[in-house]
């Protein structure tokens, strides 16, 4: 080949194609980076606590303890979870006390709906991943699909920068240590705040598939679906809402959303002898059940005057959460004040109120909470008007802080 061709040849030849993001996927890499550095800096803070004090070898991999400190990701809830992985359910019957219908019940894993459980084990067959790393392998990816549902959704009311600011506060919030691990507050989140996203984007039909998703992965997806079927029926009652989305698709979103969770609960009760099982197994098994505030006043109570002389008291956690519990006025009013469509509002006010209305281990409130990602919205909006050298330390001074509280209060206190 002469020099002009070869010269030729060069010059037509195809230039190597860089790999890009599609467009639509670009918006998201700031929260993502943001969130994904904040969680992994709570992760090393977390690990180094827990390597340091060691003791975990010493416990029940149940109850926060294992050969390695990772272990400690898949105790208490994350056991429950696992054994469904491997195992599926085995309900028994429910064993009667008295004619008036109470009943006797010993911990059952069917109290743990299968969404989760499913996924773990889906990807452990497709993946050949062992359980533990499947289910850790889902909680964080579902995790960076949460953060971007809370960026899409905060972003929609205040703008990209805040939307990026919610996503990072989302990884540093109080007990945010289980978005990484076997827990499912990552999956409900993400199918939460995507399913919100939806009904705000007038995605009727998606709305209504993600919430009756929702309903096979946690008993508090209730709110989520009386949130979606809330804000069909005010379409359906509006007459420009109608004029503008027709009848069928929020009619559809409302009379799909519900059906995951009331398919769940009914194989329950058919499994174990009676329509009102799962509810007493919650509430004779692991003394979980709706108390109107009952529990949450008592401990209000007890802890003012300095007492521990009350269910499930854990003084430093419950401290925590009683300063959550007393600013969530001033942040359900902030909230407000920015006016939120009716889905996000019903959604909040509703598992407030169901959170508070529960009796259950009151230390666990910040974890109950984390599903409440729009009372971020107030926050995100005012520190986005700081500069990023401020928000860089306000971050890395609240992701330090978030994995020394997860290791505090999962590996030292023991609880749930």
């Amino acid at each position: 080949m002469s020099t002009a061709q070869s010269s030729t040849a060069t010059t037509h030849a195809p230039a190597p194609r860089s790999l890009r993001l599609p467009r639509a996927a670009r918006p998201y890499l700031p929260p993502l980076a943001l969130y994904g550095a904040a969680k992994l800096t709570g992760l090393l803070v977390f690990a180094w606590l827990l390597t340091y004090a060691g003791d975990y070898r010493r416990k029940d991999p149940r109850f926060g303890g294992g050969a390695h400190w990772w272990d400690v990701l898949a105790g208490w809830d994350g056991w429950w979870y696992l054994q469904v992985a491997q195992k599926g359910y085995h309900p028994g019957p429910l064993r009667p006390l008295a004619p008036g219908g109470q009943f006797s019940a010993e911990q059952n894993s069917v109290a743990f709906f299968p969404l989760y459980p499913g996924l773990i084990r889906a990807v452990s067959e497709l993946t050949g991943i062992g359980l533990y790393g499947s289910a850790i392998l889902v909680s964080v990816l579902a995790s960076f699909v949460a953060a971007a549902g809370v960026h899409a959704v905060v972003s929609m009311l205040a703008g990209t920068r805040a939307g990026t600011i919610a996503a990072g506060l989302w990884a540093v919030a109080p007990a945010a240590g289980v978005e990484w691990a076997v827990y499912t507050e990552s999956l409900f989140v993400a199918i939460a705040a995507w399913t919100c996203h939806a009904v705000l984007k007038r995605r009727w039909v998606t709305a209504g598939l993600l919430a009756f998703l929702s309903g096979l992965s946690r008993p508090t997806s209730a709110v989520l679906i009386g949130a979606v079927g809330l804000a069909a029926l005010a379409t359906l009652l509006s007459r420009d809402g109608r004029r503008e989305q027709g009848v069928a698709a929020p009619l559809y979103a409302a009379l799909a959303a519900p059906l995951g969770l009331l398919t769940y609960i009914a194989w329950v009760g058919w499994s174990m002898g009676g329509p009102g099982a799962y509810f007493a197994l919650q509430r004779e098994a692991w003394a979980h059940y709706f108390d109107f505030g009952a529990y949450t006043l008592d401990v209000l109570r007890n802890v003012a005057v300095g007492h521990g002389d009350y269910l499930f008291a854990y003084p430093v956690p419950d401290l925590i959460a009683v300063q959550l519990v007393l600013a969530l006025p001033f942040l359900v009013a902030l909230m407000l004040r920015k006016r939120p469509p009716l889905v996000l509002t019903a959604y909040t006010l509703a598992s407030i109120v169901t959170i508070l209305g529960t009796q259950q281990m009151f230390g666990n409130t910040p974890r109950y909470l984390l599903p409440v990602f729009p009372l971020l919205l107030a926050p995100a909006a005012a520190m986005a008007r700081l500069r990023w050298p401020s928000l860089l330390v306000f971050f890395s001074t609240a992701a330090v802080a978030s994995g020394w509280y997860a290791h505090y209060v999962i590996f030292e206190l023991g609880i749930p």
